[in-house]
């Protein structure tokens, strides 16, 4: 007997009650609410320009300020990764006040805008600080990035107490007096340049398995901390966390931009999954 043919499967769209499934989905309804109003959005007809990065800088870190990244031609950069200084008074840090620090990022940040490919992804990593009161230096930055033109594309919660850190800042004890939250996780800030996709060359090629995919797609991450005293360096990340992203946002071949280079975690990283990389010290 002949084989029946498969049916489509049904496109689905939002509705007042949403929808169980996300596939064929038309979801314009909802992107051209007025809840989007004066969001950036995507402009399709933004061209794919891509420059050729210099060969002289791959795999090379420059000890100087990331403010300004003038060898770098505009368009050539693929991925930006990167953990910012916190301000919080570490030996390779100056004292800045919160609006200084802000802008001190914001123009590298520009900087890092004006490097990347249309389409490239800029990763930042970040823990907020203080208690008395909380600064969520998460929320400036996310603010100072859309004002800069930066599309959001989420944001990862990298779960650090899965390697079983301790922590006593509990404020009072077992007393609603005055409790304190423990922080066990870090931000991982997801944005990209004028387009959400990204030029794809046939020299270049995905590296992502199925089970990495499914895993790195999900909004909360868990592996351990970095030992500081191992590394060498007061505040390193783990190597997972940029190989993660350079796995899910990069192709082989591509350039990895980390503008605050620190122990070089990123760099490693990078020319492990067969990409180069340029850093800022």
């Amino acid at each position: 007997m002949p084989r029946k043919k498969k049916k489509d499967r049904a496109g689905t769209k939002t509705s007042s009650f949403g929808s169980s499934g996300r596939f064929g989905h038309d979801s314009s309804a909802f992107y051209e609410s007025k809840l989007y109003e004066g969001i950036p959005r995507v402009s399709e007809d933004v061209p794919l320009v891509e420059n050729e990065f210099p060969e002289q800088l791959k795999n090379k870190i420059l000890y100087k300020s990331s403010e300004s990244m003038d060898e770098i031609p505009d368009n050539s950069v693929h991925l930006m990764i990167t953990s910012p200084p916190y301000n919080v008074g570490k030996e390779y840090e100056d004292g800045m006040t919160l609006k200084e620090y802000r802008d001190f990022l914001s123009t590298v940040f520009k900087e890092t805008y004006r490097v990347l490919v249309p389409g490239g992804r800029a990763c930042i990593n970040m823990a907020n600080l203080g208690r008395k009161p909380y600064l969520p230096l998460h929320a400036f930055v996310i603010n100072d990035m859309l004002r800069m033109g930066f599309l959001m594309r989420g944001e990862i919660i990298w779960d650090k107490g899965a390697g079983g850190l301790s922590s006593t800042a509990w404020g009072t004890w077992c007393s609603a007096k005055n409790p304190t939250l423990r922080d066990v996780h870090e931000y991982i800030l997801v944005f990209s340049k004028q387009r959400y996709d990204r030029k794809k060359s046939s020299l270049k090629k995905d590296d992502l398995t199925k089970e990495e995919f499914l895993e790195f797609t999900q909004s909360v991450w868990r592996f351990i901390p970095e030992s500081a005293r191992k590394i060498g360096h007061p505040a390193p990340f783990p190597i997972e966390l940029p190989r993660r992203l350079i796995k899910l946002y990069s192709f082989t071949g591509d350039t990895i931009l980390d503008p605050f280079m620190g122990s070089g975690t990123t760099a490693l990283a990078a020319l492990m999954n067969k990409r180069s990389f340029i850093g800022y010290e």
